[in-house]
């Protein structure tokens, strides 16, 4: 039997949260720098996001912290508004905005969300981080992890020439290592037995010690400082207090900030609920999240990080990847991750400032290789092209623009195939051509949409004087009116002056009877005299 008490809890995601952690700290550092503020912004949302995020949200395997999508709302923002201080009023907005957005249950929407999106919008985050993480894998650390896309006005080839041409060795070495290190952990059974001894700890236990090594002995190896984690490291009391910056209430009477605060609001929420949708696919239980209560938790994590000085949050997609794939089976190890965030910054800041970044870029290349393996695509390839078109475009969309776009893309692409295939299932004719038929069959489909009523009309307009048509509703549950009527029109007009012989099977009584749960009548008949 599975122990579900605490410490049994404990035993399964206290090493999911230290990978979460170790994926999150260099992330929530990032973003802050990408953002125009403050270090201690990031990590202060990245504290909320797991000790009162994880805490409400019933999501299992969801991680919530600073948000790379954000980044370029906040950053534009600061500068506009000219003051963190006033910046913060603005997530108090945003939560405030996503608590009602909550409350009128607006979590709803998520359900709308086609399978093949969200499974490209995965594999897109997967490929990201693959490309954002090979700079820091290379000891190239000119990029911070703000930015969703590797495009910035365009395919930058000067960047990639200096990347190439800024290769570090150690870094290197470091990063093989660490890989080395992780995919034992996956693949010996005596090490991924160890729970309580996660790989990505091993990892950068060992990219710490190689590092250190270099340093001692000289050589040209070791790792330089802007290449390590940089937190800031108090040395009193007072100077952590000044690292902590306050909201201006007096930001509460700017119609800026007020706008900035909805935007922030909605465009957390929608990227909230996508990754809710592609955490609970990652989850191996297949639990689903109130998405309800977790825009709730979303508000008021929101609202708790404004008013202590973090910076805005959401549901993170490659937080939470980690968190799957570490093993997480609770919401447990989002708390946890949370927790050590809070107690490393207190205590040990400047043993954090060890890490090398190429050794926590392993831990994200397997994550993103994990989310963007062949076999999905495969997958996607074998489902046929109305899966398979919306899935790459999702991908190739995500990569080139970001996650909002991307998602935005996939979905009007999903929803053309839909229509254009709603349309042509809204009947089955019993001969491929109405040309030479004798009798004519046209059975509706279940639903009959006025997307539908183009290729009715057609139909319809083609069949010859002197024929005999049967129109079969027997198995329709819904028909438009508007098609209807042209139903109509065409048994008791157009049949009479060109001698059709119709027959009608299945329709009800009345437009209003498609709207309740009643026997099918004939709604319309006639047939010619023989």
């Amino acid at each position: 039997m599975k122990n579900t008490s605490l410490i049994g809890g404990i035993k399964e995601n206290f090493p999911s949260g230290l990978v979460v952690f170790l994926v999150a700290l260099p992330l929530c550092l990032g973003i802050a720098l990408a953002s125009g503020a403050p270090p201690l912004s990031g990590i202060i949302a990245g504290i909320v996001g797991g000790l009162v995020v994880g805490t409400i949200s019933n999501s299992n395997i969801s991680v919530s912290g600073p948000a790379a999508g954000l980044t370029a709302i906040v950053l534009t923002a600061i500068t506009d508004l000219g003051a963190f201080e006033l910046f913060l009023c603005a997530g108090i907005i945003a939560g405030l905005i996503q608590l009602i957005l909550g409350f009128v249950r607006a979590g709803s929407i998520s359900n709308y969300f086609p399978n093949n999106v969200i499974e490209g919008m995965l594999a897109a985050i997967g490929i990201i981080i693959i490309l954002k993480q090979i700079p820091h894998a290379l000891g190239f650390d000119k990029d911070y992890e703000g930015h969703e896309s590797i495009f910035d006005n365009g395919l930058n080839f000067g960047y990639f020439t200096e990347l190439f041409g800024a290769i570090h060795p150690g870094a290197i070495v470091v990063t093989l290592v660490s890989i080395g290190i992780l995919l034992a952990w996956d693949k010996i059974p005596t090490l991924k037995r160890m729970k309580m001894l996660p790989g990505a700890l091993v990892a950068v236990v060992a990219g710490i010690l190689l590092n250190e090594l270099f340093k001692m002995t000289g050589s040209s190896l070791a790792i330089n400082p802007q290449h390590l984690v940089v937190l800031p490291v108090p040395q009193s009391i007072d100077d952590f207090k000044n690292l902590i910056i306050m909201p201006d209430f007096g930001g509460f009477t700017n119609p800026k900030v007020w706008i900035v605060g909805a935007t922030i609001a909605i465009v957390a929420s929608i990227e909230t609920l996508l990754c809710i949708e592609a955490s609970d696919r990652l989850d191996t239980q297949r639990r689903i999240t109130d998405t309800n209560l977790e825009l709730k938790a979303q508000g008021i994590g929101n609202l708790v990080s404004s008013f202590i000085g973090g910076l805005p949050m959401t549901s993170v997609v490659v937080r939470s990847s980690a968190n799957a794939n570490a093993g997480a089976t609770s919401k447990l190890s989002a708390i946890i991750h949370g927790l050590l965030l809070l107690i490393c910054v207190l205590s040990i800041p400047m043993v954090l400032n060890l890490i090398p970044l190429a050794t926590l870029a392993a831990v994200l290349l397997l994550v993103g290789y994990k989310l963007a393996k062949p076999a999905t695509f495969k997958h996607f390839w074998h489902l046929g092209k109305f899966q398979f078109i919306p899935f790459v475009a999702t991908v190739v969309a995500v990569v080139a623009t970001d996650l909002l776009k991307g998602v935005g893309i996939g979905l009007a692409i999903s929803v053309f195939y839909i229509l254009q295939g709603n349309m042509k299932r809204a009947y089955y004719l019993s001969r491929e051509k109405l040309d030479d038929a004798d009798g004519i069959n046209i059975k509706l489909a279940e639903e009959v949409s006025f997307l539908n009523k183009a290729a009715i009309k057609k139909t319809l307009k083609n069949i010859k004087p002197n024929s005999a048509v049967t129109i079969d509703a027997r198995g329709t549950s819904y028909i438009a009116t508007d098609v209807l009527e042209m139903i109509q029109d065409f048994a008791n007009i157009r049949a009479k002056e060109e001698d059709i012989n119709v027959e009608l099977l299945g329709f009800k009584t009345s437009y209003k009877d498609y709207e309740r749960d009643e026997d099918s009548h004939i709604l319309i008949t006639h047939r010619r005299a023989m």
